[in-house]
């Protein structure tokens, strides 16, 4: 049995454990000069899109089963979504994987080469770029929402410590909010942004 035991773990590959029963997406930040300015391309979802229509993202998207790595799903989508060429994309490197309770989040680092957007308007009601400097210097607001845990009328909580006093545990997720001109970019996006950003600031 130990040796049966060694053949399946030696040299393994580790995964993300429950990451099976989540939505996979891809997304790109991408970084684009503007005027010699090199600055952050962000697009507001279409509004007729049947998830947060409207709301600010970098591209991206779910990963499909023809999709062979989840770097090719965030080139896929990106050049879709931006009516782009691949080869208009210098890849860059892999952010930190981002999961949430519905969804685990492979986000990747492009330059994106000078060339004309003609962006899938089923997709993307706009395109907008906001410059890294001002990023970098821009503090977010940040808020807290509480997660409260409700287990349900059916829950076994006569085979947990406690039963119905049970001492769940207190957590809250961070909400940032970058804002320029007219635009407001927070939730996921603004997570991946900031750790990004960061990681730039400790250089």
């Amino acid at each position: 049995m130990l040796e049966q035991i060694k053949s399946v773990y030696r040299n393994r590959t580790p995964r993300i454990l429950g990451a099976e029963s989540l939505r996979s997406a891809s997304v790109m930040l991408t970084l684009i000069d503007v005027k010699g300015e090199l600055s952050v391309l962000f697009q507001v979802r279409g509004h007729k899109l049947r998830n947060q229509p409207g709301e600010i993202c970098f591209p991206g998207g779910r990963i499909e089963p023809g999709d062979p790595t989840e770097e090719a799903a965030a080139i896929r989508e990106t050049c879709e979504e931006l009516g782009i060429q691949s080869d208009n994309i210098e890849m860059m490197g892999h952010l930190d994987i981002f999961v949430t309770p519905h969804t685990i989040i492979y986000p990747f680092l492009c330059r994106l080469k000078a060339v004309e957007l003609h962006p899938d308007p089923q997709e993307v009601h706009e395109v907008f770029t906001v410059p890294l400097d001002y990023l970098l210097n821009c503090e977010p607001e940040l808020y807290f929402l509480p997660l409260t845990i409700q287990p349900p009328e059916d829950f076994p909580f006569h085979l947990i410590p406690g039963g119905k006093d049970y001492k769940w545990r207190k957590s809250s997720i961070p909400e940032y909010f970058y804002q320029y001109g007219d635009k407001v970019i927070w939730g996921i996006t603004a997570r991946i942004l900031r750790d990004f950003l960061e990681k730039i600031k400790k250089q």
